[in-house]
């Protein structure tokens, strides 16, 4: 079977946008595949995982993956990057490869020829076969663990730190953040050293500590990446800066703040776009799957997704896009910044200086003829009222709102001078939703829950009698867990829950009025994670009160 065949067989693509595909082929002259891609109609994950069912190999998803610097060491990368395979890891007389092409035989004959071990073969996808491969061999060549303590050893045995040391060692702790795939680097002075931290899938790792005398030198070069006063160290001060690493563009933004100690610091990394999901591949249940494909067919009305920072909001929001037909509807966003890149989508970003923000682009929108409108937050009343307005006008209006769960949202909604009525014949869903880390499927081992455990828990149905817990190896970086997944509730909302929202009833109406309409809570949908052993009693105690 052809490509195109083998997607449509998967229902990853329908033949309208085969046909799509096809004519942009023509004009660009670029492989299918990539075509499909670029797109958006299929991600490099889902092509690979295709070909591999059609195949019958195992896949590997390179992002939930530790790649062993035993494995890459033997294997020169001119060879790996020829021949079209990364080598994995070696294990008792194995060597595991990644392959992008099923039928790559020279692949398994040039792995067990140079590293003398029998190969064994998991398909990968394309994508992050040249990212993983630039990175791997990138870190092997330059092991930024050890240039940071060479550059420690160097500043304490000097009385005057050298600015290029130090100025290395500030690159060399971003490039250490990028290594381990963190979403913030904390530089934390405290009163003899100063501490780095890195949050790796929603938890801070310490990483280093750093002499007092770096600390200056350190923060100016920070400030001076993002364009920001190095003189003004009593203030706080937000900034932002890009680099381009391993041809992969990062933007980087900056967050100072005066503590007792001197400046902190945050880094949050946002490394451009990723792989879009589906809705089924975040977590979801089969249930709420289902609900959620039926809500992003509606023609008008709002859908909210609630959480904290960090909760994957705007990828289960992009993932909806890809339920709408974005040929037949058209599709407006503004975010802060633009994470995802879409086709068929008019995205725009969020520019606060030249005063463009959400209220404004929902104004904007009105006049754009949208069948769909992406406001990336609902952050204040006149946002709230633009929202509701274009919803009651026949538009399906997509946003996110911080609070701690589904029916919270409505009292927070209301707080924004928003007129019940107009928000209860507007409101269509509520969908709060926490990631937790999965557990490795190399090394969890199954237990048997103990009562503080089940005490904790405090659950009044069906509480699991077994689970499994983190235990760490090398393919998982001894965490544990490997990649995260969705906990969440979905609160629709029907004539019942309208009608107390315009009655400006208590929370705990709505909630017992959400249950009864099918809603399973963010505990109880993480429950059914402990059930199915994707994660631990541990992290959902961490993630869900």
């Amino acid at each position: 079977m052809k490509l195109g065949e083998v997607l449509i067989s998967k229902g990853l693509i329908t033949e309208e946008r085969l046909e799509l595909a096809l004519a942009h082929q023509k004009i660009t002259g670029s492989l299918l595949g990539e075509t499909l891609m670029k797109l958006g109609f299929v991600s490099s994950n889902e092509i690979a995982q295709s070909l591999a069912g059609q195949a019958g190999i195992p896949f590997i998803n390179l992002a939930e993956y530790t790649v062993s610097e035993e494995a890459i060491r033997l294997i020169p990368k001119d060879v790996a990057e020829k021949t079209g395979f990364i080598p994995l890891r070696v294990d008792e007389g194995i060597i595991e490869i990644g392959i992008t092409n099923p039928s790559n035989i020279q692949a398994i004959d040039m792995a067990s020829k140079i590293s003398g071990k029998t190969p064994k073969i998991f398909m990968i996808d394309n994508k992050g076969f040249y990212e993983t491969l630039e990175r791997s061999y990138f870190f092997l060549e330059n092991p930024i663990q050890q240039n940071i303590k060479s550059a420690v050893n160097e500043i304490k045995s000097s009385p005057v730190p050298s600015a290029v040391t130090v100025a290395e060692l500030a690159q060399n702790l971003i490039y250490e953040g990028i290594r381990r795939k963190t979403t913030d680097i904390h530089i934390s002075p405290a009163i003899d050293t100063v501490n780095i931290f890195y949050r790796v899938d929603g938890v801070l790792q310490h990483g280093f500590y750093i002499p007092k005398a770096a600390q200056a030198g350190i923060i100016s070069r920070i400030k001076v990446m993002s364009m920001l006063d190095i003189s003004e160290q009593r203030l706080p001060q937000d900034g932002a800066f890009s680099m381009a690493f391993l041809n992969t563009k990062y933007e980087m933004r900056i967050s100072t703040a005066p503590s007792i100690y001197g400046e902190n610091i945050v880094i949050r990394v946002l490394a451009g776009t990723g792989q879009l999901p589906r809705i089924d591949t975040l977590g979801f249940d089969v249930e709420n799957i289902k609900r959620l494909r039926m809500l992003f067919h509606k023609p008008y009305g709002i859908i909210l997704i609630t959480g904290p920072t960090g909760s994957g909001k705007t990828t289960t929001l992009y993932a909806a896009l890809r339920e709408i037909d974005l040929i037949e509807r058209n599709v407006l966003t503004v975010e802060d910044p633009v994470e995802y890149k879409l086709s068929f989508v008019k995205q725009t970003a969020v520019n606060l200086k030249a005063g463009y923000d959400f209220a404004v682009a929902g104004k904007t929108f009105m006049r754009q003829d949208p069948d769909v409108m992406l406001l990336g937050e609902i952050r204040d009343e006149e946002t709230a009222k633009i929202a509701v307005r274009a919803s009651i006008t026949g538009h399906l209006v997509l946003s996110t709102l911080h609070t701690n769960d589904a029916v919270t949202s409505i009292p927070r909604l209301l707080d924004f001078h928003i007129d019940k009525f107009m928000l209860s014949s507007s409101m269509l869903a509520v969908i709060a939703q926490r990631l937790v880390r999965k557990l490795c499927n190399k090394c969890k081992e199954e237990y048997t829950v103990s009562e503080d455990e089940f005490k904790a828990l405090n659950f009044q149905g069906e509480v699991p009698k077994t689970a499994c817990r983190a235990k760490g190896c090398s393919r998982c970086n001894d965490t544990g867990y490997a990649g995260r997944s969705v906990v969440g509730e979905i609160m629709l909302v029907n004539d019942e829950i309208k009608e107390l929202i315009a009655e400006e009833a208590s929370l705990t109406k709505i909630k017992a009025a959400a249950l009864k309409n099918g809603m399973l809570t963010l505990k109880a949908a993480g429950l059914q994670k402990i059930r199915d052993h994707v994660t631990s009693v541990e992290e959902i105690l961490r993630i869900i009160d």
